[in-house]
Formats: structure tokens, C-alpha cells, sequence
């Protein structure tokens, strides 16, 4: 992640290779046929073409200067002929645009797809003529897909916090994916670390000493956090083992492990509601926010990410929040879980674009 471009290129390359050598003989393709790849990328890219896009920068931790504003598909490419792959890449896809294209081929009525996992993102289809940013010749469907890169998105009415402001200056990209580090899976645990560590050292949480691990970034994870959140033992014996397994906090009480619950629960509640605020932005630029009768076609949103599948209090406060906020028309809205939409749809989207 912090290391430099051959070297990620070259992992990635070496877990290609693994892949193909487990393959059976049923899927060995016939000889001079190159295999094709879809290549989800889930960083931003200027992209190019749809095998072709330079990287605009680095979120969710990784931070590899000598890769900025370079292909990335040419890149993979260099890596795979290194590694002695004969493979080539038909289509580059955001993880974000596979989940609409994986959500699409089983529903024609998912208009958006949402990635709420290590990372956040959406993607909508927009009509081409809405969109001022593109110069080119329409497409024949009259549809685009947008990328929004949400991640990114800073607003005056976005309440950070000071654990917000001080978790960003700490970060790898300062300044950047302020959304992201609001809502997302890579950084919900450490919001919670950074509360918890005030709350001990102003309020003696955890007794009169402050726990030495708890000083430590990132030592708390979001999937900790779930199991704690998720606690329903009467004396909350899960939130007491992972204080304990984690932290190195021992013998917590009763009162000090509902506490931590309750700061789980604030969080998670802030960064869910944001989320859904984010969808019902999109809703309302494609005008399906409000129907205009009861045969209105139903708008399915496709969401795919392991904050989502794995984090229940998150996606129920998320699904509970947007309905509060399309009131009746919520009944026109669905959300339905995407499993691995983001790799199923970069396969559907190569695919499609093979030369074979």
C-alpha cells in the first residue's frame, strides 16, 4: 500500500498467475487465444478508454507516488508480461460501475449502485444530455453511467467533528475523501479509538491509567467495532473481550462496556444517515425521489461492500434512515445486497468488450 508501483503491479500479477494455475482443464483456453481480464480499480481515474485510465490519486490508505498519473492498465500489463502472463485487459471498471453493471444484468431496474465497504462510492445511469462535462457524440442508448466518486465530497454542511479534523490531518491524503472518512469501513473503528482515548483521558473510562494500546492508530478495527455494536449478552461479555483482546483492557465494567456501545452506536448512526443522504442526493437528480404516480417504475439500488453485508446495525440504520427521508416514496425504492458485484460485474464488463 505505501510501497512503490512495480511492486503492488507485481502482487497483483503474482495472484493472477496463482489463479490461472488452480484453473481445471475445462477453462485452459485453446492455443493462440489470450485470456481477458476486467480489472476493477477501485481508486479515481481519468479514464481513457475502457482499458485505459490514469490514476488522479490514492484513497482508502494506499499512497504510492510513482503511480499517480500513470495507466494503470498499462502498468497491470507490464506486471502480468514480468510475471510470464499471457492475458490482456478488455475492460476497466470501478467497483462501483461493475456493482451497476452486475445489478443491472439481474434487475433492469437498478438505476444506482453504492459501495460501502473499506471504502464509499456511487454510481448512477444519467441521461447523456444532463451531462455538460461530455463533448463526445451521444451514446445510441441516450444513457451514461456516472461515477460520482462521492468519497471525495466536502461541504459546509458536513458537521465534522474535532476527531474528523484531527483523524484527517493524521491521514495519508489530508484535505481528501472527507465523505469517506465519515461513513466508511476503514475509518468508523478509528473514529471510535480517537473517542474512546479522550474519554479515558478525560473521564477516566478505563481507570486512572490510560491504556498504552489504545494510544495507537487504526488498533481498533470496524469489524471489532460490529461485534461490540452487535452485543446482546446481558453483561455484554463480547464488548469485555474484545476491550480485553484488542486494547489490553481488562476487568471493564458494566457500565464502562455500555458506554463503549453507546459511542459505537452514535457513530455508526452519523455515518449510516450520511450514506443515505448521499443516496437520496442521487435520487433526487434523476428525478425518482418522488413518484408521479403509482405505476412510477421502481428504482433498485444495487449496494455491494463488507460495511454493508457485515455491519447489521449500520445497514439497518441506513435503510431506516432513507426511508424516513422519502417518506411515502419509499415504497418505490428498494435496496438489495450485490454479492461481490463489483468483480461480477468487471467480468460481465470484459466480456462484453472481448475481442473473441
Amino acid at each position: 500500500m505505501v510501497g512503490t508501483s512495480q511492486e503492488l503491479f507485481d502482487y497483483i500479477a503474482m495472484k493472477l498467475a496463482e489463479f490461472v494455475n488452480k484453473e481445471s482443464d475445462n477453462y485452459h483456453h485453446p492455443a493462440g487465444r489470450q485470456r481477458e481480464l476486467g480489472f476493477t480499480f477501485s481508486f479515481p481515474v481519468m479514464q481513457l478508454s475502457i482499458a485505459s485510465g490514469t490514476l488522479m490519486r490514492w484513497t482508502k490508505g494506499f499512497s504510492i507516488d510513482d503511480m499517480v498519473g500513470q495507466d494503470v492498465v498499462a502498468e497491470l500489463t507490464q506486471a502480468m508480461k514480468r510475471k510470464g502472463i499471457d492475458m490482456r485487459v478488455s475492460a476497466l471498471v470501478n467497483d462501483t460501475v461493475g456493482t451497476l453493471a452486475k445489478g443491472r444484468y439481474d434487475n433492469k431496474d437498478v438505476a444506482i449502485a453504492v459501495i460501502l465497504g473499506t471504502g464509499t462510492n456511487a454510481a448512477y445511469v444519467e441521461q447523456a444530455n444532463a451531462v455538460p462535462k461530455w463533448h463526445g457524440s451521444p451514446p445510441k442508448s441516450g444513457d451514461m453511467v456516472i461515477n460520482t466518486e462521492w468519497g471525495n465530497f466536502k461541504s459546509s454542511h458536513l458537521a465534522l467533528t474535532e476527531y474528523d479534523n484531527a483523524l484527517d490531518v493524521d491521514s495519508l491524503n489530508p484535505g481528501e475523501q472527507t465523505f469517506e472518512k465519515m461513513t466508511s469501513g476503514m475509518y468508523l473503528g478509528e473514529i471510535l479509538r480517537r473517542v474512546l482515548y479522550r474519554m479515558a483521558n478525560e473521564a477516566a473510562l478505563f481507570g486512572e491509567t490510560v491504556p498504552p494500546k489504545l494510544k495507537m492508530p487504526f488498533v481498533l478495527r470496524t469489524p471489532e467495532m460490529a461485534e461490540m455494536h452487535h452485543d446482546v449478552s446481558p453483561d455484554l461479555s463480547v464488548v469485555g473481550s474484545i476491550l480485553e483482546d484488542t486494547l489490553e483492557i481488562s476487568k471493564t465494567s458494566p457500565m464502562t462496556r455500555r458506554v463503549t456501545v453507546a459511542v459505537c452506536n452514535i457513530i455508526v448512526t452519523r455515518a449510516a444517515s450520511l450514506a443515505a443522504a448521499g443516496i437520496l442526493g442521487i435520487l433526487k437528480k434523476i428525478g425518482r425521489d418522488i413518484a408521479k404516480d403509482e405505476e412510477t417504475q421502481k428504482t433498485v439500488i444495487a449496494v455491494d461492500g463488507g460495511l454493508y453485508e457485515h455491519y447489521i446495525k449500520y445497514r439497518e440504520c441506513l435503510e431506516k434512515t432513507l426511508k424516513e427521508l422519502l417518506g411515502d416514496q419509499s415504497r418505490h425504492i428498494e435496496l438489495v445486497h450485490s454479492n461481490d458485484g463489483s468483480g461480477i460485474g468487471a467480468a460481465l464488463l470484459g466480456a462484453s468488450h472481448s475481442k473473441y
